[in-house]
């Protein structure tokens, strides 16, 4: 009977409240929305780097004609120098650091450009390209190790990491994740706001049956309960109308445009990913919802 009674002035509250309500469910929705899809790109960027820092290799240009490197005075590399580069990168001093080793001469360069630029057929011959050793590493961390063996060799033009290029993504990416954070805490302050103005609005419009409850002997527990669950059904409602939102994007935009049409990215976030989001973002609805309807409650009933 009890639980019943502090449902029914919570249901009440609400009514009474209509458009205070359907505020606080928007300004959840749209908060909430912004720190799922926050969290979301967060994942696809460590999904991203763990897929290709496993796969990014350092590269060991040799010389070529006509490069202008300290290292590259005599010329093209000779085959002495190849088999110094190869005999280094297989001692045990980089066995714990190189994993594998593949050797690319000029003609297979040649043939690998002409598959990704076909326009460059008339442009560029063989001879003008780099031979390579393509080093993976046990750890992509210690790109520097191979930098520094490899930097000053007689024979090699230079070490290049692929992950250089990358970074500037992940920078990219990690800034528009602060954005969409940075977004998501504003709205949030401001349904934290709102949820508190709603509670005191609704606390105010029942000021005489707060009177008679405490003439009564109620506790402030039980007056203050009814208040923090309207607060809370609010955030609720707003939590799972951005729950849907962070599926239908996941769904939509992910799935549906974004696999197609960006097939350099082979490692998108998922539905699974999105099914661990939502429970958080509904614990953070309900939490936030509850401390700062109860927070305002206390303070008008003190008040």
């Amino acid at each position: 009977m009890r639980v019943q009674l502090i449902l029914s002035e919570a249901l009440s509250g609400l009514r009474r409240n209509a458009s205070m309500v359907v505020s606080v469910v928007l300004v959840t929705f749209v908060s909430l929305t912004f720190v799922g899809a926050a969290m979301l790109m967060q994942m696809q960027i460590g999904k991203m780097r763990d897929y290709w820092v496993d796969r990014a290799q350092v590269a060991v240009f040799m010389c070529r004609e006509g490069a202008a490197t300290t290292t590259c005075t005599g010329g093209v590399a000779n085959q002495e120098q190849l088999d110094a580069v190869r005999e280094k990168l297989e001692s045990p001093a980089l066995a714990g650091i190189v994993r594998d080793i593949r050797f690319e001469d000029r003609e297979q360069a040649y043939q690998n450009l002409l598959e990704l630029e076909p326009d460059y057929a008339d442009l560029v011959t063989a001879d003008q390209l780099n031979e390579t050793y393509w080093v993976n590493l046990v750890d992509p961390s210690q790109t520097d190790v191979i930098a520094e063996a490899f930097g000053g060799m007689d024979g090699v033009e230079e070490v290049r990491d692929q992950m250089q290029y990358l970074e500037p993504l992940f920078s990219a990416l990690t800034v528009a994740t602060y954005i969409a954070v940075g977004i998501a805490v504003l709205m949030l302050v401001a349904a934290v706001l709102l949820i508190a103005t709603t509670i005191r609005l609704s606390a105010f419009a029942r000021r005489r049956e707060l009177g008679i409850m405490r003439l009564v002997g109620a506790s402030n527990r039980f007056i203050q309960t009814p208040f923090i669950l309207e607060g809370v059904f609010a955030a609720l409602l707003g939590s799972l109308l951005a729950g849907g939102a962070v599926v239908a994007g996941m769904y939509f935009g992910v799935d549906r445009y974004l696999r197609e049409r960006v097939p350099f990215v082979t490692t998108w976030v998922g539905m699974q990913d999105a099914w661990i989001v939502i429970p958080l973002l509904v614990v953070i609805g309900a939490l936030l919802a509850a401390l700062s309807a109860g927070f305002a409650i206390r303070r008008w009933l003190r008040a």
